[in-house]
C-alpha cells in the first residue's frame, strides 16, 4: 500500500451520522529500495534524539491522536521527521520508501500498514481515562472514543481536500482536543487548590472545636460528671464517626465536584434527596454565620459592659457588633479562597495556643484561686466528680442536646469539596482524623475540668474549714475549705456556675478569650464558604429553575459571588435579629438530616448492590451506616422534638415538590440501582407463580405504531390499563433494504420520552421486519410478561376501490389475529368513524426534551414518506414528521421552518376525535353487547374503564342474545350474574330478533361493497381461477359467500341494531365476530368488520382468549 501525497484519514465531527474516521486506499507503486530503520522504543510511541520525550509525555497523557499518511517531501530527508508530529503515533516498526518517492510505514510484527496505537492496522482506541470523563470535567477534556458504528461499518468514501480532509472539514477531533487542552490548561494556571490538611483537617477541627469548648464544657462536666460526659461525647462521636466512614465511602466512589453533602447525597440517591437537603443545608450554613457572628458579638459586649464602655444598649451593641463581622468576613471570602484559607490557619494558631494554655493552666496551682474552686489535679475533686448531679431541671438528654451541636463541623471540608485537589483522598483522611483529633481534646478537657474543679465556690479567702472536722465529706472540705453555704445556692463559681472558668484555670486568661474569638470566627466563616458553595452546585443542577441566577462564578476559582451576596442577607438578617435561641435547635436538625441522608445513602447504594458502586475506601458497613443514619434521627428528636418535626415536614414537601417537577438529570443514583433490582425480582418472582383468575390484568399489546401518531388508541387503552395493566406499544418497521438500528435506538428513547412526558404508563417497544405479520409475531413473543389480549385500529379508508392492490397488506389484521388465537392471545379492534392516524398532522417538536431542542435546533429536518410506496415503511407505523439528523436517514428533507397549512375539515374533524378519549367523559353510557363468552374480557374492560375517574360518569348497558320467549328468564339470570361479578350495571336488554333477516338495501350495500374483491370464478376458466386464487388469496369466491351467507346477513342485522339501540351511546364493546382459519378469506372477514362497525360511535370489538378473567369465588 502507498499514500497518495499528503493525504492522511480524516475525522468528521461527532454530530456526523457517518464515520469520523475516513481511509481511501492506495497501493504500493514500487518495490523498497531502502532499509529498514526502528524508530522510537518499545513503549509504542515514536522518538528521535530530542524528540522521545515529547512524543512520549503525548502518547502517556492519553491524547487522541490520529497517524498521517506522510508526505514524500517532507520525508525524503530524514525520516525522523515523522516523529515530530505530536499526532503521529507508532510502535516498532519500519520506515519504508518504494520507488515512486512515496514513503510507507510498515509494521514489523505483522507486516501490515497501521495508523495508530501499538501496531494493529485499525483505528481502534487504547484504554484512555479522557473516554470515561463527564463532559466539561475539571481535571481533563473528555474524548470521544470510536463508536461501534465507526469501526463496524463500512468505510464511506468522500472527495478529500489537499489536506486529506473531507472537504468542509477544518480539524479533526484530535487537534480540537489539544487546543481545548492548552486552553485548559492555561485556565488551571491560577486555579488554587487545597490538600487534605490545609483544605479539610483544619476546617473541620476550626468548625468542631467551637465555642462550647470554651464556655460550656465545664458546665456540662457539672452537671453529668465526667463519666457521663464522656458518654455523651463517645455518643457524639459513634454518630460522627460513622458517617465520616459514609462520607469517605461515597466520596471514593468516583470524582468528587463542588457541593459538599448536596453533591454527595444528589449523586446516591438522585435529585429529589439531594435537591430537598441540599436547600435546608445552605439554609443553615448561611444562618449558621449569623449564630457565630452573634456568640462573637455577645462575648466582645460583655468585654465592653465590664469596662463600661456600650455605646448603646447590649442588643443593639450586639446587632452593631455582628453587622461589622460579618462584613469584614464577607470581604475575606470574597477576596479568594486563598485570603480566607490563610486566615482560618491563622485562627487555627490562636484557637491551638488557647487550648495549651488551658492544658499548661491545670498543672500551675495557685492560692488565689482555691477559694474559686481551682486547686490543681487531685483525686477527691475527680471522684466528687465522676457521678452526674443535675439541676435546675436537667437531664443526661438535655446535656446531650446542648453538646451535640459542637461535634456539626464534620463536612466543613467535604462542602468545598470542588476546591480540594485530590478531594477522594481528602475526604477521608481530613475528616476522619479531625474526628478523632477533636474528639481526644474534649475527652482530655472533660477529665482535667472534673480533676481540678469543684463544682461550687465561693469566691471568699475566709471559707475555710479543718481537716479533722468530722462533718467533712465533700472534696473542698479535704481541701480545706467550706463551701456548703453554695447549696442554698447564690454561688458565682465553680463548674456549675461560672462559665468562663477555663480563663481562671488557664496560664493566661485573656489568650482564652482570644480562642473564644478564633472558635467563633473561623466557624462563621467555614459557614460563609460552605454555604454559597453548596448553593452554587444546587443552582447549576436547575433543580429549582428560579434559582438558577446563582450558579454563575466569577474568577479563576469560579467564586459564587452571588451566593456570597445571598448568604450575606440571610446572616445579617438573623443578625439583626438578635434572637437566635429558637432557630438554633433548627439548624442542629438540618445538620443532623444530612448526615442522615448521607448514612442512609451508602446503605440504600450497598443495598442496591450496583456494579458501579465500588468505593475504594473499604472501611464501611451497610449495616453500621444504616445504624448511623437511625442514630442520626433520633438525635434529631433529642436535641429538640419540635424542630425534628419541623425539619422533617421541611424535607418531605421539598422533595415531594422536586418528585413533581421531575428535573431532567440522570445521575447514575442508588434509588435508580434499587428500582431495577426490585423489578427484576419481582419479574422473576412472577414467573414461578401461576396466574390466578383473581389477580387477573390486562397485559395489552397496543399496535400503535409511533405512538404519537394515534393519540386516541393509546388514550383508551391507558384509560383502562394506568395502574391496573401492562400497556406495550408496538411498532412494527417493515424495510426492504439494510435497517438502521441506530436511528432505531434514537426513536426508541425518544418516543418513551414522549410517553412519560405525557404521562402515559407504557413501553415503546419497535422492532425490524420483513413485514407486518412477522413484526407482529416477533413483538408477540417477546413480550416478558404474558400478554392478555393484542390490540389494534381499523383504518376508516381500507375498503376504497383504489387500495385493492394493497389488500393483501392491509389483510394482516386478519392473519395477526389468527397468530394471536394461535398464541392464546385474546384480540381487540378499535374502530373511530374519524380515524386513528393523524400522523400527517402531528407537530414533531414535543417529542424532544428540553436539551435536544438545544442541539436539534442547528438543523432540524422531516422525514418525508411515501406512505404506500415499496421502500418506505407501513402507513399503520411511520409518521411523516421524525426528527432525526441529517446524516443518520437517507429518507430527510431539510427545511428551514414549518409551514403553517390550514387544516381542511377531515383533519380538523379527525384531530378533535384523536383527543375525545383524553378528556373526561360528560354523562352518557357505555354498551356492552356480550353475544359470545370470550372468558369476560368484553365485560371487565368496560368495568374498568368507568372505574377511572374520566369515565365514572358512564353507566354500563348490557346487550344479550336470547330468545323472544325467554327474554325474562335470560334478564334474571344475566342480573345474577353481574351480581356475583360485583359489576354494576344500569339496564340489561336482551336481544330477541337478532336473526332476523337484515333489510334488503343494506344487504345491497354489502353487496357493493364486496365486489372488487370476489373471485368471479364463474366468468373465468377453472384453472385461471385457481391460478388466481392462489396469487391472491384474500379474494372471496362464490362458494365461500353462498357457505357464510347466514354468517354475514347477522353482521349486518347486529349493525341495524347497533344502530337503533347504541348510537348515542360513548363507547361500544363487542364480542367480535370469530373466522375459522383457512375457511374464510381475509377479505370476507375485513368486510364482516366493516359492515358490523360502520357509521357508529366509537366501538371496540372485542375476543378474549376464553380463559376466564372473571370469577365471583373469594
Amino acid at each position: 500500500m502507498s499514500s497518495p501525497s499528503g493525504q492522511k484519514p480524516a475525522l468528521k465531527t461527532a454530530g456526523s451520522g457517518q464515520s469520523r474516521f475516513q481511509v481511501t486506499e492506495v497501493t504500493e507503486l514500487g518495490a523498497v529500495t531502502s532499509g529498514e530503520r526502528t524508530s522510537g522504543g518499545t513503549d509504542g510511541t515514536t522518538g528521535t534524539t530530542g524528540s522521545k520525550g515529547s512524543a512520549g509525555g503525548e502518547e502517556s497523557k492519553g491524547r487522541f491522536s490520529v497517524v498521517k499518511f506522510l508526505d514524500s517531501g517532507g520525508i525524503g530527508t530524514d525520516a525522523s521527521d515523522v516523529a515530530q508530529n505530536g499526532d503521529t503515533v507508532r510502535s516498532t516498526g519500519s520506515h519504508r520508501s518504494s520507488a515512486s518517492g512515496h514513503t510507507n510505514i510498515s509494521d514489523t510484527h505483522s507486516n501490515t500498514y497501521y495508523m495508530r496505537t501499538f501496531g494493529h492496522n485499525t483505528i481502534d482506541a487504547v484504554p484512555n481515562i479522557d473516554f470515561y470523563r463527564q463532559t466539561e470535567a475539571p481535571l481533563g477534556d473528555k474524548l470521544i472514543r470510536p463508536t461501534l458504528s465507526e469501526l463496524h461499518d463500512e468505510l464511506d468514501k468522500e472527495p478529500l481536500d489537499e489536506d486529506g480532509f473531507p472537504i468542509g472539514e477544518e480539524s479533526t477531533l484530535a487537534e480540537e482536543a489539544a487546543a481545548k487542552e492548552g486552553t485548559k490548561e492555561q485556565a488551571k494556571g491560577g486555579t488554587i487548590k487545597f490538600g487534605w490538611v490545609k483544605g479539610v483537617l483544619i476546617r473541620c477541627m476550626l468548625n468542631i472545636w467551637g465555642v462550647m469548648l470554651f464556655i460550656r464544657m465545664s458546665w456540662i462536666v457539672g452537671q453529668a460528671g465526667i463519666g457521663l460526659t464522656c458518654v455523651i461525647i463517645l455518643m457524639a462521636t459513634v454518630v460522627t464517626t460513622i458517617t465520616g466512614l459514609s462520607t469517605s465511602a461515597i466520596a471514593t466512589n468516583g470524582f468528587v465536584r463542588g457541593g459538599g453533602a448536596y453533591y454527595l447525597i444528589s449523586r446516591s440517591l438522585g435529585p429529589e434527596f439531594g435537591g430537598s437537603i441540599g436547600l435546608i443545608f445552605a439554609f443553615a450554613n448561611a444562618v449558621a454565620v449569623a449564630m457565630y457572628v452573634v456568640g462573637f458579638a455577645e462575648t466582645v459586649v460583655e468585654m465592653l459592659n465590664d469596662v463600661d464602655a456600650l455605646m448603646t444598649d447590649e442588643l443593639n451593641d450586639v446587632r452593631i457588633v455582628g453587622t461589622l463581622t460579618v462584613i469584614l468576613l464577607l470581604g475575606i471570602s470574597v477576596a479568594g479562597m486563598e485570603w480566607e484559607a490563610k486566615a482560618q490557619i491563622v485562627l487555627l494558631v490562636i484557637l491551638l495556643a488557647a487550648i495549651f494554655n488551658y492544658f499548661i493552666g491545670t498543672v500551675i496551682t495557685m492560692e488565689s484561686k482555691e477559694p474559686k474552686g481551682f486547686f490543681g489535679y487531685k483525686a477527691a475533686i475527680m471522684m466528687e466528680n465522676m457521678g452526674p448531679d443535675f439541676r435546675d431541671g436537667e437531664t443526661f438528654f438535655s446535656m446531650f442536646a446542648i453538646f451535640f451541636p459542637a461535634a456539626t463541623g464534620i463536612l466543613a471540608g467535604a462542602n468545598i469539596s470542588g476546591d480540594l485537589t485530590d478531594p477522594q483522598s481528602a475526604i477521608p483522611k481530613g475528616t476522619l482524623l479531625a474526628i478523632l483529633i477533636t474528639g481526644i481534646t474534649y475527652v482530655a478537657v472533660t477529665v482535667s475540668t472534673g480533676s481540678c474543679i469543684l463544682r461550687d465556690a465561693t469566691g471568699d479567702h475566709n471559707d475555710t474549714s479543718s481537716v479533722s472536722d468530722l462533718n467533712c465529706t465533700d472534696a473542698a472540705c479535704t481541701l480545706g475549705y467550706d463551701f456548703s453555704i453554695c447549696k442554698e445556692g447564690g454561688c458565682k463559681f465553680g463548674l456549675m456556675n461560672d462559665f468562663q472558668v477555663m480563663s481562671l484555670v488557664s496560664g493566661f486568661g485573656p489568650l482564652i478569650t482570644a480562642g473564644i474569638f478564633s472558635a467563633t470566627l473561623s466557624s462563621a466563616l467555614a459557614s460563609l464558604v460552605s454555604a454559597p458553595k453548596v448553593f452554587q452546585a444546587l443552582c447549576k443542577d436547575n433543580i429549582y429553575p428560579g434559582l438558577h441566577v446563582f450558579a454563575k462564578g466569577y474568577g479563576k476559582n469560579n467564586e459564587p459571588l452571588r451566593g456570597y451576596v445571598l448568604t450575606f442577607c440571610i446572616g445579617l438578617a438573623f443578625i439583626l435579629i438578635a434572637e437566635l435561641n429558637v432557630i438554633a435547635p433548627i439548624i442542629s436538625n438540618f445538620f443532623l438530616a444530612s448526615y442522615a441522608l448521607i448514612n442512609f445513602s451508602v446503605f440504600h447504594a450497598s443495598l442496591a448492590n450496583s456494579p458501579g458502586w465500588r468505593p475504594s475506601f473499604k472501611y464501611f458497613n451497610k449495616w453500621v451506616s444504616l445504624a448511623g443514619a437511625v442514630l442520626c434521627c433520633a438525635v434529631m428528636f433529642v436535641v429538640n422534638w419540635w424542630a425534628a418535626l419541623m425539619t422533617n415536614i421541611i424535607v418531605l414537601a421539598l422533595y415531594v415538590y422536586v418528585s413533581y417537577k421531575k428535573p431532567d438529570v440522570n445521575w447514575g443514583s442508588s434509588t435508580q440501582a434499587l428500582i431495577y433490582n426490585h423489578a427484576l425480582t419481582h419479574c422473576l418472582l412472577l414467573t414461578g407463580v401461576e396466574d390466578h383468575v383473581k389477580n387477573f390484568r390486562p397485559q395489552c399489546l397496543v399496535m400503535t405504531g409511533y405512538p404519537n401518531a394515534r393519540p386516541a388508541l393509546l388514550h383508551l387503552v391507558n384509560a383502562f390499563t394506568k395502574n391496573v395493566g401492562l400497556m406495550v406499544c408496538g411498532h412494527v418497521r417493515t424495510v426492504s433494504r439494510r435497517p438502521n438500528f441506530k436511528e432505531m435506538s434514537l426513536d426508541h428513547a425518544r418516543y418513551q420520552r414522549w410517553l412519560l412526558k405525557n404521562r402515559i404508563k407504557a413501553f415503546y417497544t419497535p422492532v425490524f421486519a420483513e413485514d407486518l405479520r412477522h413484526g407482529a409475531q416477533y413483538l408477540l413473543q417477546v413480550i416478558v410478561l404474558q400478554c392478555t389480549a393484542i390490540i389494534c385500529g381499523i383504518s376508516s379508508v381500507w375498503c376504497l376501490p383504489s387500495l385493492v392492490p394493497d389488500l393483501f397488506m392491509l389483510s394482516r389484521l386478519f392473519h395477526d389475529q389468527d397468530d394471536a388465537f394461535d398464541l392464546q392471545h385474546g384480540v381487540v379492534i378499535i374502530r373511530l368513524q374519524e380515524g386513528l392516524d393523524i400522523s400527517h398532522i402531528q407537530d414533531p417538536d414535543e417529542l424532544l426534551s428540553s436539551h435536544e431542542k438545544k442541539d436539534a435546533g442547528m438543523k432540524d429536518v422531516v422525514v418525508s414518506v411515501n406512505m404506500l410506496g415499496k421502500d418506505s415503511e407501513d402507513s399503520n407505523s411511520f409518521p411523516p414528521s421524525l426528527i432525526t439528523s441529517a446524516q443518520n436517514s437517507p429518507l430527510i428533507l431539510r427545511e428551514t421552518k414549518r409551514s403553517a397549512k390550514p387544516l381542511s375539515l377531515t383533519d380538523q374533524r379527525l384531530l378533535e376525535a384523536s383527543q375525545q378519549f383524553k378528556k373526561k367523559q360528560c354523562k352518557g353510557t357505555v354498551d356492552v353487547w356480550w353475544l359470545f363468552d370470550d372468558g369476560g374480557l368484553a365485560l371487565l374492560i368496560p368495568y374498568l374503564l368507568t372505574e377511572k375517574k374520566k369515565w365514572k360518569d358512564c353507566k354500563i348497558r348490557l346487550f344479550i342474545g336470547g330468545k323472544i320467549n325467554r327474554i325474562d328468564h335470560d334478564r334474571r339470570a344475566m342480573a345474577a350474574l353481574l351480581s356475583k361479578f360485583r359489576i354494576d350495571f344500569s339496564a340489561i336488554y336482551v336481544l330477541g330478533d337478532i336473526n332476523t333477516k337484515p333489510k334488503k338495501h343494506n344487504v345491497l350495500s354489502f353487496e357493493e361493497m364486496i365486489e372488487p374483491y370476489k373471485l368471479k370464478e364463474d366468468d373465468m376458466e377453472q384453472e385461471a381461477a385457481e391460478r388466481l386464487k392462489a396469487e391472491e388469496p384474500w379474494r372471496i369466491s362464490d362458494n365461500e359467500l353462498e357457505l357464510y351467507r347466514a354468517k354475514t346477513n347477522r353482521q349486518i342485522r347486529l349493525n341495524e341494531l347497533l344502530k337503533e339501540h347504541s348510537n348515542s351511546a360513548k363507547l361500544i364493546v363487542m364480542s367480535m365476530p370469530l373466522a375459522r382459519k383457512g375457511t374464510v378469506s381475509s377479505a370476507l372477514y375485513m368486510c364482516w368488520l366493516e359492515t358490523l362497525s360502520k357509521d357508529l360511535p366509537p366501538i371496540l370489538l372485542v375476543r378474549g382468549n376464553h380463559q376466564s378473567v372473571l370469577t365471583f369465588y373469594s
